[in-house]
């Protein structure tokens, strides 16, 4: 007779655990058997005999234990780049920016370009678009070219402009914007325009984007997120994920969305790819961008922007284009993902996937992602068809006062919808779409109840109505981030059967206050019963 193998090897246990059933109902526990595989077996009770023989044990002292976080949208690659190029987020004034650029340029003497991002003027105060000028005073003698803050503009010194060739004549591309003085290029290039002078960028080296990649997994595992999609893999991207998971350095989980169909293709030939090294990396579908932001003003409104009577945004797609790609999409059942920000963009997306839904039948799970600026009479449609809101609660208390200003007050109804995408059925997918934001989950969770920023302002939360419950904001962070993606059935909750992905906390987040729960520190993380990385 053949041994019987053992169903669970290891425990972690003396936990205070925490964490969601399918029902999004709280659920405690004390410990976690799990096998040597890194899937949990069995979340144990105080009364709970725990088995005799083990091949190893941890003891978490009474610490508090809860599920690790799904991130529905980031861009992994980029969080990485902006901690080894020029990074001016949180700069709260030109000067203040104009003098990290210096310091940067003075510090990087042998770089040919100077690039990064992270560039606001809404909060620099600045009521304009910065100038090729205002780099000019700081760098004159390179190229130097920075992304704003939501990737949706870029701006350059005249050195750049110059290297890439953009004149007087250049035209602004289909989807994008030259920003003019008189008729020179004045140094900003919103959405597609960007195009114009990134051709010009020398391309990272592959060593540089490994450098980047292991940056980006320490400040996503330290934020404690466990999983994330990355919304807008490139090949070489994609080729970087595959060469840390070669060499076993590969810890994060990625759900993979190409950049456009032609990357999408490239990576993954007739459909999906399966899941690699365990679990952690897998080509789901294709990103597709509807419009742009609304701090550049490139998110496509249905009506002229209340600050700027003259624009309407940007639309990236005819209809005809949208359907197309979707279509091309669908055929080989890659999961579809449409960046859509103002409400025309949404109702573009809605109508492609409800015309579409009637020829490509099953489960879809068509994503809109940020779905921020909707008409509500457009709410109810996100009901149907499977269609899931993927949504970032951070860039509502970041985009209100900014909002208000492009929008008016006539159409904020629908506008970071949270609670109307529930109530009208469609799944809700949380993330931070980092680095436009920081990848806290604490944050976006906070907020997602809230209302409120991390200086509990508005009083009362900002158009309150639209808050959801801390549970189900949780859920929204963790199982919603894994369905979005076709990985419930992997990980997103402690359950027998799923990844043992798990974080090791300061605070009970059930019962924490708002302030205890922005200021929760992760003390390890675990992925598939592994720990791999803890706080120093």
């Amino acid at each position: 007779m053949l041994p019987t193998p053992a169903l669970a090897d290891a425990l972690v246990d003396n936990v205070d655990g925490v964490t969601l059933d399918a029902d999004g109902k709280v659920v405690r526990f004390t410990g976690v058997l799990m096998s040597l595989d890194g899937k949990v077996v069995k979340l144990l009770s105080a009364k709970d005999k725990r088995p005799d023989k083990l091949d190893w044990r941890a003891d978490m002292k009474g610490r508090v234990l809860i599920p690790g976080f799904v991130d529905a949208h980031g861009h992994v690659l980029e969080l990485g780049f902006r901690q080894v190029e020029l990074d001016l987020s949180g700069t709260k004034t030109l000067d203040e920016a104009k003098a990290r650029i210096a310091a940067y340029a003075a510090a990087n003497p042998d770089r040919k370009w100077i690039v990064g991002g992270g560039w606001n003027q809404e909060i620099w105060g600045l009521g304009r678009f910065p100038t090729a000028a205002d780099l000019d005073a700081v760098v004159a003698d390179r190229p130097v070219l920075l992304a704003r803050v939501d990737g949706h503009a870029g701006w350059a010194n005249s050195a750049a402009i110059k290297a890439a060739g953009v004149t007087a004549k250049s035209v602004s591309p289909p989807g994008g914007r030259i920003e003019k003085t008189g008729t020179q290029p004045a140094g900003v290039f919103v959405d597609a325009a960007q195009d114009l002078i990134r051709k010009a960028v020398p391309q990272p080296q592959p060593k540089e984007r490994d450098v980047a990649f292991m940056k980006a997994q320490v400040a996503l595992l330290s934020a404690g997120v466990t999983a994330t999609a990355d919304m807008g893999t490139s090949v070489d991207d994609w080729l970087t994920y595959r060469r840390a998971g070669d060499r076993g350095a590969l810890r994060v989980r990625i759900m993979s969305y190409g950049a456009g169909m032609e990357d999408t293709v490239r990576i993954g030939g007739n459909g999906p790819t399966p899941w690699l090294y365990a679990d952690r990396l897998r080509l789901v579908g294709v990103k597709l961008y509807g419009d742009g932001a609304l701090g550049s003003r490139g998110a496509w409104l249905k009506a002229p922007y209340a600050d700027a009577p003259g624009q309407r945004g940007l639309g990236f797609m005819t209809d005809t284009v949208i359907r197309n790609l979707m279509s091309r999409a669908a055929m080989d059942n890659y999961q579809i993902a449409v960046h859509a920000i103002g409400d025309a963009a949404n109702a573009q997306a809605l109508g492609a996937i409800e015309e579409l839904a009637e020829t490509y039948k099953g489960d879809r799970r068509w994503r809109i992602e940020h779905a921020q600026v909707i008409d509500p009479a457009d709410l109810p449609r996100f009901g149907k068809h499977g269609i899931v809101a993927s949504m970032q609660p951070v860039h509502q208390t970041s985009d209100r006062t900014m909002a208000e200003a492009r929008l008016g007050p006539a159409r904020l109804a629908g506008a970071y919808a949270w609670r109307s995408m529930l109530a009208n059925g469609a799944p809700l997918a949380f993330g931070s779409d980092y680095p436009v934001e920081q990848p806290d989950p604490f944050a976006g969770w906070a907020a997602a109840f809230t209302r409120q920023g991390a200086d509990d302002q508005p009083y009362g939360g900002w158009q309150p109505q639209q808050a959801v419950t801390r549970e189900q904001a949780w859920r929204a962070f963790t199982q919603g981030g894994a369905y979005a993606g076709f990985a419930e059935e992997k990980f997103g909750r402690l359950a027998p059967g799923q990844r043992a992905d798990f974080l090791i906390i300061d605070h009970d987040p059930a019962t924490a206050s708002t302030a205890e729960l922005r200021a929760t520190k992760v003390q390890e993380t675990w992925i598939g019963g592994e720990k791999v990385w803890e706080r120093k």
